[in-house]
């Protein structure tokens, strides 16, 4: 009974903990924000930047195997965006490009590796559209997806976190290089989220704060 009880408790701490964590958000918005983004009829959701790291590295850790990753992750969560949005277009005061027309002008032009080199402005130019969206994702690891499992099997619900994973998403204007909005949170990732699934929940967390919805 005692040992119930225990796990009851620690189970109730681990929620307490992970809803706290869930609800840190922090926006900026430019004081004449409306005004800007009016002018925009275009933007590009350029390839995030993804990293991911571990409280306590594995001991197979392939650093090599882990940037791929992180890569693939970019990618995957860029092109989770845009399906995101696309299927919401009437909501939405933009058209969004294509992400692979935007990928392949960002290779053309020998930048999908210098993104943070650039400037806005300059890449607002080279993608033919009038605000790009950067995103960052950190992804970490606080527990083996084993371990996840077997709490969530033991107390029958939804306990199954084994990482945190902290969003920046920002819009700059494409003519002048300002930084228009920015939203950042942190939230917990469930055992078996793939980046398809964390940016949809992504983006319902961003909702409302997303300048463009009407």
């Amino acid at each position: 009974m005692k040992s119930r009880l225990q796990i009851i408790f620690s189970t109730c701490l681990l929620l307490v903990s992970v809803l706290s964590f869930a609800q840190e958000k922090q926006i900026y918005e430019i004081s004449n924000m409306k005004e800007i983004i009016g002018t925009h009829k275009t933007v590009a959701i350029l390839p995030f930047n993804a990293t991911i790291g571990y409280r306590k590295l594995p001991k197979d850790f392939d650093a090599a195997a882990n940037k791929e990753a992180e890569l693939k992750m970019g990618y995957e969560m860029q092109s989770g965006m845009y399906t995101y949005l696309l299927r919401k277009t009437s909501d939405y005061s933009t058209t969004v490009q294509d992400v692979e027309k935007t990928n392949a002008l960002l290779k053309k032009n020998d930048l999908l590796d210098k993104l943070a080199e650039t400037s806005p402005e300059e890449l607002a130019k080279i993608l033919g559209v009038d605000a790009v969206i950067k995103c960052s994702y950190a992804y970490q690891k606080t527990k083996s997806e084993g371990g996840a499992i077997a709490l969530t099997l033991l107390v029958g619900f939804g306990t199954g976190s084994v990482a945190t994973g902290a969003l920046t998403m920002q819009i700059n204007d494409g003519k002048s290089g300002d930084l228009v909005w920015r939203f950042y949170k942190q939230m917990a990732e469930d055992v078996m989220s793939s980046p398809s699934a964390m940016m949809e929940r992504m983006m319902r967390k961003v909702g409302r704060n997303f300048p463009y919805q009407k």
